[in-house]
């Protein structure tokens, strides 16, 4: 079972990339289910049901989320799209759910959207509640993923650890700088801090440079605005064997 997550995607280049291109990706590299982190699809920030829609087509089969998951009209998203999870650790009285099961007919992979908390929102115990949200589907999969939308490369790695032998992959989200640290964890948890991005490549994590810039150099706070120009795909393929744990994990940069 060959798995591709796709990191963060970024506005409308990242999302016309992925229309044009994801077909012959998930070809070049046998792709069984495609899963990829959505929260900054439309305009940076957020996404509408119309481009998770886009996406979708597309040929992305689940879609997670992370700090930017309420910044839109989210209610009806998680009302008419159920293949849009987020972070589980949210409140329960918000709309979405933290998991889901997604069934290929051969074989059911379960999908975790968790967030951390070190320089991030403060939100519930990522540990606490991604234990839950396994016992919680465990009986209706053959295998968990675990997106952990996460700022701290420390915390990332200590979920890595905490769920090596639990899950078949844990993969870091939202810094959009992919890392070089791709491995097999001992008891077969497949884990990356970061995956990256996919939006455009001389950016500051898909946003215009000079606006970036300034803010650090001048204290400057005009609006963010979406850098234009090619665009750069980040991505992991994650194997899983028999023992429904990870054998190998990839990283692609496009």
């Amino acid at each position: 079972m060959n798995i591709l997550f796709i990191g963060d995607i970024v506005g409308k280049p990242g999302r016309e990339y992925i229309t044009s291109h994801l077909n012959k990706i998930k070809k070049d590299f046998n792709i069984d289910i495609c899963i990829a982190n959505g929260e900054n699809a439309s305009h940076g920030n957020g996404l509408t049901l119309n481009n998770a829609n886009e996406l979708r087509s597309a040929g992305i089969d689940i879609i997670t989320m992370g700090n930017h998951t309420f910044n839109r009209n989210t209610e009806s998203l998680f009302d008419e799209f159920p293949y849009v999870i987020r972070p589980a650790n949210y409140s329960s009285h918000l709309p979405g759910n933290g998991s889901i099961v997604f069934d290929t007919g051969a074989f059911r992979l379960g999908v975790i959207n968790i967030q951390g908390q070190v320089g991030i929102e403060p939100i519930n115990s990522p540990f606490e509640v991604v234990i839950s949200e396994i016992d919680k589907i465990s009986k209706d999969c053959d295998a968990i993923f675990v997106d952990f939308h996460a700022e701290a490369t420390s915390e990332k790695l200590a979920m890595g650890h905490f769920l090596d032998g639990k899950v078949a992959a844990v993969v870091g989200t939202h810094t959009h700088v992919q890392t070089a640290d791709e491995k097999i964890l001992p008891k077969g948890t497949a884990f990356i801090t970061d995956v990256g991005m996919t939006g455009v490549k001389n950016s500051i994590l898909g946003t215009d440079i000079s606006i970036i810039v300034n803010r650090f150099a001048y204290q400057k706070k005009d609006k963010f605005v979406l850098a234009e120009g090619d665009v750069e795909f980040n991505g992991v393929v994650i194997s899983i064997d028999d023992s429904h744990l990870a054998n190998s994990i990839q990283r692609i940069m496009l």
